[in-house]
């Protein structure tokens, strides 16, 4: 809010994915049981990456960083709504919704760049082999995660930084069950020009940019797939990105879903519904994803659990 705005505001209304009062218990059990699941599913697989020396490896350490990224990712929206759902209110506080809009804004970012890091991980692993320790060093792995980091760090402090100027008026329901950046903008009472410049700015830049790399590394991958003489080989090399792929088609595919969504119905409760898919969905079945079609996984998984 402005200095020396008379408008003041305490709370927000969180609206979440129903109104129907016979609804919440369902709604409470799903998403505790996917909460519970992303959880233990992604502190598994850092565990079993972290305890089986064979693990370490770029792609792993990156894996390991794109499964805290998904903890942190759930755990900045589902408890909340769970606390909600369980003492029947929908209220969260101006500095709350402020708090989650931040960290949401700061990991949905970080994944993004951590999808791009491992398509670049298996851009040089499939199209050059013979370099690939000297070129993924510890060195360049850590300052790829670091500045992957800061980036989303200071996207997700200018937005919030900017919000704090708007001011709001009373009685503010937002239609979803998080505190999303786009809507608490547009719920504002004061003028959100420049907010939406730089929301459409910085998804251009930090969203389409870290996409077109991850097309890039696979058309390069592809071509590098295709000159390999036998099918052995190529299945072989198609196989180290096939978790990848997935989990990056379910990414963007999800996304792109809750746009469309948002675009075509122009309704807050559709999109809300439509945002599960991407917040909740899809760090919940990385490790799935990873675990199913990755061997190494598979038996660092089950040396960690056999102790």
């Amino acid at each position: 809010m402005e200095p020396g705005n008379d408008t003041h505001i305490s709370e927000f209304l969180l609206l979440g994915l129903s109104q129907a009062l016979e609804l919440q218990p369902l709604i409470f059990g799903l998403f505790l049981s996917m909460f519970l699941i992303t959880v233990f599913g992604n502190l598994l697989i850092i565990l079993a990456v972290s305890s089986d020396s064979h693990l370490h490896t770029p792609m792993y350490f990156f894996l390991s960083n794109l499964s805290l990224v998904d903890i942190c990712f759930t755990s900045t929206t589902i408890p909340k709504m769970l606390v909600n759902i369980q003492t029947q209110s929908k209220a969260i506080t101006y500095e709350g919704c402020i708090t989650q809009m931040y960290f949401y804004t700061l990991f949905v970012v970080l994944d993004n760049f951590t999808l791009t890091v491992m398509a670049y991980d298996r851009f040089v692993a499939i199209c050059h082999p013979l370099h690939y320790m000297v070129i993924m060093n510890p060195q360049l792995c850590r300052m790829l995660v670091l500045v992957s980091w800061i980036l989303s760090f200071l996207n997700s402090l200018v937005h919030s930084l900017m919000v704090l100027q708007l001011s709001f008026c009373a009685d503010v329901e937002i239609s979803h069950f998080f505190c999303e950046l786009n809507q608490v903008v547009q719920l504002a009472c004061s003028d959100t020009f420049l907010n939406n410049i730089m929301i459409y700015f910085l998804i251009v830049l930090l969203g389409g940019g870290p996409f077109a790399g991850i097309l890039y590394s696979y058309s390069k991958i592809v071509s590098c797939i295709c000159a390999i003489p036998s099918a052995q080989g190529k299945y072989k090399a198609f196989s180290t990105c096939a978790s990848h792929l997935s989990v990056v088609s379910l990414f963007y595919g999800t996304s792109l879903g809750v746009y469309l969504t948002s675009a075509a119905t122009q309704n807050a409760q559709s999109s809300a519904i439509a945002s599960v898919m991407y917040t909740v969905a899809t760090p919940m079945l990385n490790p799935f994803i990873y675990s199913l079609r990755n061997n190494d996984i598979k038996r660092a998984l089950e040396r960690f659990l056999g102790r």
